[in-house]
């Protein structure tokens, strides 16, 4: 029976560029939809941008645009990244669109209208200066354990105690440094403790939907166990607030993950208006499959609230919620700083084969919720040995024989081949192995039969063959082989489709369905001429890509500088200041002899960016150093700066500087070092003799905090 799906990933949050965890998903859910549809199934295949909440509200500000211009930026962005890593998403909308509105807003009333929402007063922190209530990322103080400062609202770094904000001692907004205000607020709740949802989300959690691990966890949370007996979704937000308002309730909005999800609904929307699909007529008709693809860490919000919302709508519930892992890079935690980020768009600017990518991660995957390991030294290995050694290797030994000695036509399959058939017999295994996303597994029976087929060249040895006068031999044989390399590129089409392409014109086959490894290239069938279809990863691509000195092995990314470190983020709003003048100068500064010259290239890897000082302190025990706290508009960091002899920290907090924001991390003694700024220094001639001379950078009036220096 031919399968209807409506298929999503995770939406993610338009704040930022896309980064290789969101890669890593697409590529997983992108290989199952293109498996489907290679069985002739119907697929729809769609995504979106979380466009709403206050950190883009936040973000947008301090760059002194509008919410919406900042959605529209980054998701004009994202085509790029799909196209380069060939994601074949059907529809990318966002969830600041009339669909969204339009169907939030719906389900809202239906919620409300079967007895599921109510209001109820709630005191939170309040920003006096900011006029916002503040969610508890953007509240820090002195945690109430152990007394360390600079803790956030929810949870300690130093002694990992979970608190409330309001239980932090001498908070203060990270917006604006004010002492935040305890107010109280009505807020719309969806009462997700009712019997009515538990009693579904037991039948729905426990019925083959979910990945055992992930059925457990919910069961947990349904069940109240670790402290986490399921309670009411606080579903508001109060105004002001980029997001879907909440109809009849002036000044409160719909919180961010009640609208996001119901993002998916609103991309098919659009894109069924754009099509001239029955949008309803699909999602009602009991053979449509609603699937999604999403991480481990947003498996509460999908596998509880997401489904009885849906529920309690009259909508469509999801059918399978396929979860998976993060990614992490030579067993690290992704992180730019420890040089363990991956960014996607540097990997294809460098102009490395996205299909390598495809298939390294294809090949990692499989169907249970396990974290991701990419080993420089390993994705090395296993696309050259797979995919050129064994796979591309068939046919560059063999094609040009076909094409010098026989008019590029083939022989027929009279008699048959055993290794052809071994071949064809595992299509039904492997297909199996790929509608469970054991996209691994699969792959390795696919390399056992490329194998095979090598073994197969390396024992008739056309090139031998070819020497002793033997032609119907020499055309059984090459003939053979394209048949297995053919099919060998109908099983691996999935994962690496433009390399497929290349193959069918090569072969001169039309478009390979999953049904044709039941028949084979007919006698007298042409092929064209053999081109080179893919090169081998070089050494110096993975150095490149972890900007690493050519010099430097693979195995040990972005080795860089031992003098910062980039830090936690917050989505804190900038607000220029005026420059603080600096202390009385005691005159010019004598010559230094300039450095050696370095390429366009060199001064390219070093990020500037213009940093607000938010704070200046003394450090206790320090001679030199002062201890700012620096925010580069999407995030704030701890700076340890050698400038005290020259610097009150009174006159340097609101000052805008310059920073260098991609150096290495550096654990000092009196804390964790998180960037550096730039200063002019030398020995200078002054009324009392030499003295040390240091001149914080400042930039022209107008630059803003997080502008890149270039």
């Amino acid at each position: 029976m031919k399968r209807k799906l409506f298929v999503t990933t995770a939406l993610p949050y338009a704040n930022g560029s896309f980064h290789i965890g969101h890669i890593m998903e697409y590529i997983q859910a992108d290989i199952w939809v293109r498996f489907q549809r290679m069985h002739g199934h119907t697929v729809h295949f769609v995504c979106a941008d979380d466009a709403h909440g206050a950190p883009i509200m936040l973000k947008a500000e301090a760059e002194g645009v509008t919410p919406q211009q900042l959605v529209a930026r980054i998701g004009a962005e994202r085509k790029q990244y799909l196209d380069g890593f060939h994601i074949g998403f059907d529809n990318w909308h966002s969830t600041e669109s009339p669909e969204n509105t339009e169907l939030s807003q719906d389900i809202y009333r239906k919620l409300r209208a079967a007895g599921l929402t109510y209001t109820k007063p709630v005191e939170q922190f309040y920003d006096p200066v900011k006029g916002m209530f503040l969610a508890d990322r953007y509240i820090k103080g002195e945690c109430p354990k152990c007394g360390a400062k600079d803790q956030y609202g929810d949870a300690c770094e130093n002694c990992s105690s979970v608190y409330s904000p309001t239980d932090l001692k001498n908070p203060y907004s990270t917006l604006s440094g004010a002492a935040p205000e305890l107010k109280t607020s009505e807020h719309y709740f969806f009462r997700l403790s009712d019997p009515r949802c538990v009693a579904f989300l037991r039948e729905w959690t426990g019925n083959d939907r979910l990945q055992s691990q992930v059925a457990n966890k919910a069961k947990e949370w349904l069940e109240g166990k670790e402290d986490k007996a399921l309670g009411d979704w606080d579903i508001s937000r109060d105004a002001p607030y980029f997001g879907i308002p909440i109809p009849d309730a002036p000044g409160k909005y719909f919180y961010v993950w009640l609208d996001a999800p119901i993002g998916y609904l609103a991309s098919f929307k659009n894109y069924c208006a754009k099509t001239g699909i029955d949008f309803a007529a699909f999602l009602a008709d009991p053979q449509t499959e609603q699937i999604h693809f999403i991480g481990k860490d947003i498996i509460y919000f999908h596998t509880l609230f997401w489904p009885a919302m849906l529920k309690f709508a009259g909508y469509k519930i999801p059918n399978r919620v396929y979860v998976h892992g993060f990614i992490t890079v030579s067993g690290l935690k992704m992180s730019k700083s420890r040089g363990t980020g991956i960014s996607p768009l540097r990997y294809l600017e460098i102009g490395m084969n996205a299909e390598w990518l495809r298939y390294y991660i294809a090949a990692k995957l499989n169907a249970n919720v396990e974290d991701l390991d990419f080993n420089p030294e390993d994705f090395i290995a296993r696309v050259n040995s797979d995919l050129i050694g064994k796979y591309i290797n068939i046919a560059s030994r063999c094609a040009g024989f076909i094409a010098k000695r026989f008019d590029g036509k083939l022989l027929g399959q009279e008699d048959g081949n055993a290794f052809v058939t071994e071949m064809q017999d595992a299509a039904p295994m492997i297909a199996e192995l790929y509608d469970a996303r054991e996209f691994g597994k699969a792959l390795r029976e696919i390399m056992l039969l490329a194998d095979k087929a090598n073994v197969f060249v390396d024992i008739n040895k056309p090139w031998e063959i070819a020497k002793t006068g033997r032609p119907v031999d020499l055309h059984r044989t090459c003939t053979d082989a394209l048949q297995m390399f053919r099919l060998l590129t109908l099983y691996l089409k999935p994962v690496v489709p433009v390399l497929a392409r290349g193959v069918e014109a090569f072969l001169n086959i039309p478009e390979l369905k999953w049904p044709d490894a039941g028949v084979l290239m007919p006698a007298g069938h042409a092929i064209n001429k053999y081109q080179h279809l893919m090169g081998r990863v070089e050494e110096k691509q993975l150095d490149a890509l972890f900007d690493l000195p050519a010099a430097a092995p693979a195995k040990e990314p972005q080795k860089m500088s031992n003098t910062s470190k980039l830090g936690s983020q917050s989505q804190s709003p900038a607000i220029p200041a005026a420059s603080t003048p600096h202390p009385a100068s005691p005159g010019p500064a004598a010559p230094s002899a300039a450095a050696a010259t370095i390429s366009i290239d060199d001064f390219a890897k070093i990020d500037l960016r213009i940093a607000k000082i938010v704070k200046a302190e003394q450090v206790e025990g320090a001679d030199k150093l002062l201890k700012l706290t620096l925010d580069i508009g999407s995030e704030q960091r701890t700076v340890f700066a050698g400038i005290k002899s020259a610097y009150d920290p009174a006159t340097l907090e609101g000052r805008l500087t310059v920073m260098v924001a991609n150096l290495a991390p550096r654990k000092m003694k009196f804390g964790l070092s998180q960037g550096m700024v730039l200063a002019a220094s030398g020995d200078v001639q002054g009324a009392g003799g030499n003295a040390a001379g240091i001149y914080l950078l400042s930039p022209d009036s107008g630059a803003q905090p997080g502008m890149k220096v270039k």
